[in-house]
């Protein structure tokens, strides 16, 4: 028994030490805070397609089921600041979260966005942004400094792309969820 706990020691700090080899160090001083940023970037949820001459259609029903969902996965974290674009669809994603976090709702335009300002503006804060298929991934690769991660399928909505910036180092995460909104 002795020797196979001793064992799991082994083969947990071999574990622990090679997993921490390639993880960036941050120095720091032990008196500094260092401001961590996190952003949360999602795809505006499923819009009524019923209308193909509407440029900035509302949300359908799944697509509102969908935003009260995205409220709810967020529903413990502290968001500090919302953005979304100026569209409906993408306005009516934000509301819940919105609503549930009695944040004001900002707008940015992904065209002429400063993300080095945007994170300047947001540093230790806390952020939701909801996009596009096209805009939020482009968004994401600015906020990290690459070409990482490509246009969304349209049929996309569950994307959830998580970046932390620390100490001006950015990293990033994607995750997929789907719900069982409404029809």
């Amino acid at each position: 028994m002795q020797r196979f706990i001793f064992r799991i020691i082994i083969v947990q700090l071999l574990i622990l030490s090679t997993s921490c080899k390639d993880d960036p160090k941050i120095e720091q001083n032990s008196n500094v805070e260092v401001p961590i940023s996190t952003f949360y970037f999602i795809r505006h949820a499923e819009k009524d397609r019923s209308d193909p001459e509407d440029v900035d259609p509302e949300l359908n029903q799944k697509g509102l089921g969908r935003a009260m969902h995205w409220a709810e996965v967020l529903r413990d974290v502290r968001l500090n600041a919302i953005y979304t674009t100026d569209f409906e669809r993408t306005a009516m994603t934000a509301a819940p979260a919105s609503v549930k976090n009695d944040i004001t709702v900002q707008y940015y335009d992904p065209e002429t966005i400063n993300v080095e300002q945007f994170k300047a503006d947001n540093l230790g804060n806390t952020v939701l942004v909801v996009g596009h298929s096209n805009t939020t991934p482009n968004l994401v690769n600015q906020m990290i400094g690459e070409d990482v991660f490509s246009e969304m399928d349209d049929s996309d909505n569950g994307s959830l792309f998580i970046v932390q910036v620390i100490n001006g180092k950015a990293i990033p995460q994607r995750l997929h969820l789907d719900c069982n909104c409404l029809e």
